[in-house]
């Protein structure tokens, strides 16, 4: 297992620049259910579980962690991809081997430690790897359920999507469920964990739907800069 190694000033410093990657990538961001993860934050330390969609997710995980929720966060990363991305373990992450029983464990034991305090945080990436947003079942793994056992903490689902919404760039939705409370059983935790989340993808989808989605929460908005705009008139003259 590989601990996080957090810097304070290199983590201030890459949070902005995630933050910049997102604002400049994403026509908006918008979220629902923000309410209920900042009160669970206040209350209690939480792990986080979420599906794993995009090459982003780190980035929006950070962004969320030090700009959004403004919590004591960490994540649980492959360990490959932390070696082959070090700095990350500078802003939280932590690297289990995912092929390795005894690593596994440690890694589940770290993440308990971690979460020892209101306002601290562990987000788990349930399925362990990327896997596109379409795909049913979730098949979650059984390690973010352990750690809430382990760590009688509770659990907040949270949904991500990108989506092209009509703009050139893609809108990045996010949707929090309820808290869940620690499991008696990892099976049970693991199925109630994947249900939230499935439940917070639908809840995308029907606001996706009915357009209700327009009145989430909005984090960012980037609008086009003056040159897109003359760009497009002229281009609208000149085809007149």
């Amino acid at each position: 297992m590989i601990p996080a190694r957090k810097g304070r000033l290199f983590r201030a410093w890459f949070a902005g620049h995630a933050r910049t990657r997102l604002h400049d990538a994403f026509a908006a961001v918008r979220a629902s259910g923000l309410d209920g993860a900042r009160a669970a934050l206040a209350a209690g330390p939480v792990q986080i579980v979420s599906n794993h969609t995009s090459w982003w997710d780190p980035l929006v995980v950070l962004y969320l962690t030090e700009h959004v929720l403004r919590c004591d966060g960490h994540a649980m990363m492959d360990a490959a991809n932390l070696r082959r991305l070090p700095f990350f373990a500078r802003v939280g992450a932590f690297g289990v081997d995912r092929t390795s029983a005894a690593d596994g464990a440690a890694a589940i034991r770290y993440a308990a430690r971690l979460l020892d305090a209101p306002g601290r945080m562990v987000w788990v990436f349930a399925q362990g790897r990327e896997r596109p947003v379409t795909e049913r079942p979730l098949a979650f793994e059984g390690g973010s359920a352990v750690v809430a056992k382990v760590a009688g903490c509770v659990t907040v689902p949270v949904a991500l999507r990108y989506e092209h919404r009509g703009e050139e760039r893609p809108e990045l939705l996010l949707a929090f469920g309820a808290p869940l409370p620690a499991p008696r059983t990892s099976g049970d935790g693991r199925r109630a964990q994947e249900a939230s989340v499935l439940a917070c993808l639908d809840t995308i989808d029907a606001a996706l739907c009915d357009g209700s989605v327009d009145g989430w929460e909005l984090l960012a908005r980037t609008t086009r800069g003056r040159f897109d705009a003359w760009a497009e008139r002229a281009l609208a003259v000149l085809a007149g």
